[in-house]
Parts: C-alpha cells; structure tokens; sequence
C-alpha cells in the first residue's frame, strides 16, 4: 500500500463529497470508510485512478449512511443527483478545508486535530498517540469539531492567518509517538504553499525547515537539552537551511512583510553563522525591532531583550527585560507570566558576572519549567555556577 499516496489524496476527496452537498462530519466519516476499503482491495486490485476510486467508495458511502438517516426525505435528492462515473474533477478544494479545519468557532486543539485528521489524513489513533492522550479522548474532540463546522458554508472565504497558526501549532508539538508532527506540518504547508500564493505561507514554510534543519543538534546522546550556543552546527541539514533561505528570500522580495517572513529571517542569520560567536546579533536586533512592530507579542519582545543582551552587552539586556516587566500585568500569583523570563534573566544575569544571582535565578526558572527536559537543563546549569561559586 502507498500510505503517502492515501494521505495526499485524503483532502481533495473530502473536498469533492462536500461541494456535492454532504455536511463535513458525514462526508469525513464517509471518506475514512472508503480508505479502509481501499487498504483491503488495492494490494491485490489496483484501481488505475486512485481519487476517482476513492471518490466513488466515499460518494456510496455516504449516500448508504443517508438513506439511513432519519431525514431521509431530504437527503434522498442527493440520490438522484448522484454523478455518473467517470475520472474525477480536477477541481481542487483543499484550501477551503484548510480555512474549515481552521475556523475560528473551534479551539486552537481542536483545529489542530481536526486539520490533522481531514487534511493530514491521520488516523484519530495516530493523532491520540502523538498529543499523548486515548484515543477515545481524541475521537470524542474530532467528533465535536465536526459538529462544530458541520453547519458552516463550504464557499465561505477563510482566514489565511488563522490556518498559519494552526499549523505553526502542529509543527511545535515536535515529534511524540509513532508521527513526527513537525515533518507532518512542514509536508502541509508545502501542500498550502502551492495552492495559495501569499508571502506568509512561504514566510512559515521558511521558518519551519530553518527551525527543523537544527533538529539532531538540539539533544544530547542522553537526551538532555543543548542550548543553540553549543550545538555541533556540523550536524544541522544544510539542505533544509538552503531551501528555507531561497523560500525566504523569494518572499522578502515581495515587500509584504509578516511576522512568519520575520521570525524566519531570525533563523536565516543563526543558520548563516559559522559559530555562535560569529552570530550577527546586531541583524537580529534589527529584525526583533520589526517584528515587535508587527506583534504586541510578550514572547517576542522577550526574546528581543536576548538580542539587545547579545548586540549591546547584558546590562542593556537587563534593562530590556526590566522595560518589559513594566509592560505586563500583574502575576496571577503562578509566577512570571512569561515562564522563560526567568531563565533569560538567569542567563544575563551570568553574562553580567552576577554568578549568584544567576544561579538563585536559573533555580527558580527549573522550578517553573514546563517539561522535564528543560527543568533538567536550567538545574544543571545552577548547579554548574553553584559549583563555581564554592571554589
């Protein structure tokens, strides 16, 4: 069986069941039918157009479970209006299932599971193993998501913006499981790129293979952390940098510039230095400056008091990240609501020669670290400056 051809083909024959007129929930049900179908009969009887198998399987099964239904009445013009066969359309709607998948009525989970299940093709298993919950749990969030755009227009216009985050979403969850959902991201928003011409498509799809080029540098054989400053740049996929930079450049030149274009040129000039040392933080400052003019993001301007920690010395840094401070509410008695200021103020702190402050600093930061990994790396590095400070 071509799993990889099974998925690619997942969307458009959505797509087609829909703007026949079956609602999103059926048409989805409908359709992962027809692949289960297809995964018994096309090893030993290959079908010679694969979507317009799919479409017909899809098409029957759908109209079996609405002969079925107790709106009978209704459905049953859906009958009698049932093409002939033939090759299937060429008409390809699998943008609009992206802006569907991405509506705003649904949480950012549930479009994350929902793009994950209609578009990406994945199984709600696969999808249960790689969020780390049962699958049970899963079906249960898929099937209110469905619900939830069932009743939604199919030729109303989407948010571009909206489906960026969503799959921005997908691609930060990394990989768990037996799915590696950043490759998994990166294969979508390929797939949204050619069907969609606008700069922050390209500008995500930049950031995503720049950020994923570093992926077998970012731990150790142990599995500990392994900060971008000390990672082997030998092990990082030039390839992929390569290929993030043509797409950036090609969408910089455009002169519409968004926030994914901005974050991927960050990358682009981390990926450029040959060494840590040789990081152009200035550069990077400058597009942390660009980027707080099109976010109000905290995170962001968080980050930008690295980059002036970098470019100008840790007590600009400091003073950066004291500015910030000034900027935000009151904590909710959690805490910092940014949960890496502290290890960013840990880390100035010790570039500042302020070793115990530091270390009382990255202590804290382990504590409100939200995973293992990273509390392991912030109590490693207290404790590598604890132990400086008793010599």
């Amino acid at each position: 069986m071509n799993e990889a051809l099974l998925r690619s083909l997942t969307p458009s024959v959505l797509a087609v069941l829909v703007r026949r007129g079956a609602d999103f929930a059926a048409a989805e049900d409908a359709v992962q039918d027809a692949l289960v179908e297809a995964v018994r009969v096309w090893p030993a009887d290959p079908p010679r157009d694969p979507k317009a198998w799919l479409v017909t399987v899809a098409w029957r099964r759908f109209l079996d479970h609405a002969r079925a239904d107790a709106a009978r009445r209704r459905r049953e013009d859906l009958v009698d209006e049932e093409p002939a066969p033939g090759p299937a359309p060429a008409v390809d709607d699998t943008l609009q299932l992206y802006f569907l998948c991405a509506h705003p009525s649904l949480t950012p989970s549930s479009a994350v599971a929902l793009t994950l299940r209609a578009v990406g093709g994945l199984t709600t298993r696969q999808i249960a193993q790689a969020y780390l919950v049962p699958e049970a749990t899963m079906a249960q969030r898929i099937s209110r998501a469905k619900r939830t755009v069932s009743g939604v227009r199919f030729d109303q216009p989407g948010d571009i913006a909206t489906v960026l985050r969503v799959l921005y979403l997908v691609f930060n969850e990394g990989y768990s499981g037996d799915v590696d959902l950043a490759a998994e991201a990166i294969r979508l928003t390929r797939q949204l790129a050619s069907r969609v011409d606008h700069p922050e498509v390209a500008g995500l799809l930049a950031l995503m293979l720049l950020h994923h080029a570093r992926r077998a540098a970012r731990t150790a054989p142990d599995g500990s952390l392994v900060p971008l400053a000390e990672q082997d740049r030998g092990r990082w996929d030039t390839e992929s940098i390569a290929e993030g930079v043509e797409i950036l450049q090609a969408a910089l030149a455009r002169d519409r510039l968004g926030e994914f274009q901005a974050q991927a040129a960050i990358a682009a000039l981390h990926a450029d230095a040959p060494t840590a040392e040789e990081t152009d933080w200035v550069q990077i400052l400058e597009w942390y400056d660009e980027l707080a003019r099109l976010t109000d993001s905290p995170v962001v301007l968080l980050n930008r008091a690295v980059a002036v920690g970098e470019a100008d010395g840790p007590r600009a840094g400091l003073a950066a990240l004291a500015a910030l401070d000034d900027s935000l509410p009151a904590s909710s008695g959690r805490g910092h609501p940014l949960p890496r200021r502290t290890a960013v103020a840990a880390y100035l702190h010790e570039r500042a020669g302020d070793l115990a402050t530091a270390a009382r600093l990255y202590a804290e930061a382990a504590r409100q670290a939200p995973n293992l990994a990273e509390r392991d790396h912030l109590t490693r590095q207290a404790a590598r400056l604890n132990a400086r400070l008793r010599r």
